[in-house]
């Protein structure tokens, strides 16, 4: 009698109290775990950007005590669209940069994942060779690239020289076109393995039935790539895109150890005038101000890579 007056008590449709309490537990011991992690990501990344959108509001330039630390409105923000600013050529460069070289790398990478998803034999010692590159950090291989186009002792010349190709005695990083074609080079060296990485892994969870299914319907290769390859490899599509976009966006250290910006500003690009205004000028209002331009412009193409995947999904 007693267990049916208990039974009777609980109102219908009521989980036991110890699940509630088994999921608040649970809940609580989540927050507990990812909570150090937060308060680590807001001390790495939330003082820099407070710290530059200040900057980018006053006059923040130490070797002028007069004007250092006063409110500067958007002198800052003005600055970089005025007459003769260097941050438009910046722009256009980083711009047609990251385009071109996206393009290069998704087409190439995309060929390389289809080329190593195939079996065959030594396929593994084949994927490690290809992406290797990848693992190679940035500077060095800048630096591997930079000598392999110099005109006195670099590779590029003397392979051009020995095949009777045009081009065997050029001066490939003092020209602007010649020094831009060595950082898409070098660029594409570098990043085209880390796109073919994710492409693979889209492959790969690809059911082999439906091209088997296909097969038996009688479509061709390039039906099978352009109605079930491409729709279902989307989502990695989408993901190397957005990475590789971003990074090219932000291309600094290519530029840095090939060319210097130069020859002049012409490979200038808008990473590379933020470090030039921070630690050679040391105008930290004006560095500040271009940060900031930098995260918004990131922001806005990740945004509109997710929202055009989403639509055609």
């Amino acid at each position: 009698m007693a267990a049916t007056s208990t039974l009777r008590t609980r109102p219908p449709g009521k989980p036991p109290k110890t699940r509630d309490t088994l999921l608040s537990q649970d809940r609580r011991l989540g927050y507990g775990l990812i909570t150090p992690a937060i308060v680590l990501l807001l001390a790495v990344t939330a003082f820099p950007l407070v710290y530059n959108i200040w900057n980018s509001f006053h006059y923040a330039t130490p070797t002028i005590p007069v004007v250092n630390g006063k409110p500067a409105g958007l002198a800052n923000y003005r600055r970089m669209f005025a007459s003769g600013s260097a941050f438009g050529p910046a722009f256009i460069h980083t711009v047609l940069f990251t385009v071109v070289s996206v393009a290069i790398e998704m087409v190439i990478g995309l060929v390389l994942a289809l080329a190593l998803n195939k079996p065959f034999r030594g396929r593994g010692l084949v994927r490690a060779a290809v992406f290797i590159p990848w693992a190679v950090p940035t500077v060095v291989s800048a630096e591997i690239w930079k000598g392999m186009f110099d005109p006195q002792q670099g590779f590029v010349d003397y392979a051009l020289k020995i095949l009777h190709l045009p081009g065997s005695t050029t001066t490939w990083l003092a020209n602007a076109d010649t020094s831009w074609f060595a950082i898409f080079v070098a660029d594409a060296w570098k990043n085209t393995p880390f796109v073919a990485i994710i492409l693979i892994g889209g492959l790969q969870v690809i059911p082999l039935e439906l091209y088997e299914a296909a097969k038996l319907d009688g479509a061709s290769a390039w039906r099978q790539f352009r109605r079930l390859t491409l729709p279902l490899l989307k989502p990695a599509l989408m993901v190397a895109l957005i990475f590789r976009t971003l990074s090219a966006f932000l291309l600094f250290d290519v530029v840095y150890i090939m060319t210097g910006g130069g020859p002049g500003t012409s490979t200038e690009t808008l990473a590379y005038l933020n470090y030039d205004a921070f630690l050679n000028a040391q105008d930290y209002g004006y560095g500040g101000a271009i940060s900031i331009s930098l995260i918004i412009l990131a922001l806005l193409i990740a945004g509109a890579y997710t929202r055009i995947f989403r639509e055609k999904a």
